[in-house]
């Protein structure tokens, strides 16, 4: 998906990936409960999100996102019991990938959203969008 058809009043744009079972139905819950955040957010459905290819992280990064949250599985993952670690091994790999690229690891935020967090992805969002125009007012790129 191309960061321009989320292009809003200057307001960070933000990939989502979102797991199927778990954080999907927090994150629709709060679109159906008329939450406000920002339409600069773009969510994209995984199966697990220990599943995330690191180098789709830099993919949206270099497409034009400003940032990219991993609404993580956790512990109720259906799929594998060490899903956490997993995920975290991922955002790790993900964030070094981001520095060899000359990219503020900083872009990329990983919190566990499960199927009520309505609540918790809204405050999420929030903070990682404010937390991105911090960055971009001040250094966009990593300094070797």
């Amino acid at each position: 998906m191309s960061a321009d058809r989320a292009k809003t009043d200057g307001e960070p744009r933000v990939l989502v990936f979102s797991t199927n079972t778990i954080s999907d139905p927090g994150i629709d819950l709060a679109g159906g409960s008329h939450m406000p955040y920002s339409p600069a957010v773009v969510v994209i459905p995984v199966p697990c999100s220990s599943g995330i290819r690191p180098s789709w992280v830099l993919h949206a990064i270099d497409a034009g996102f400003d940032g990219v949250f991993i609404a993580a599985d956790g512990t109720d993952c259906a799929y594998l019991p060490d899903c956490t670690k997993r995920t975290g091994d991922v955002v790790q790999r993900a964030q070094s990938l981001l520095a060899e690229h000359n990219h503020n690891p900083r872009r990329l935020k990983m919190a566990a959203i499960c199927s009520v967090c309505a609540e918790s992805f809204q405050s999420h969002m929030e903070k990682f969008q404010a937390a991105l125009v911090k960055l971009k007012a001040g250094q966009e790129k990593v300094v070797s």
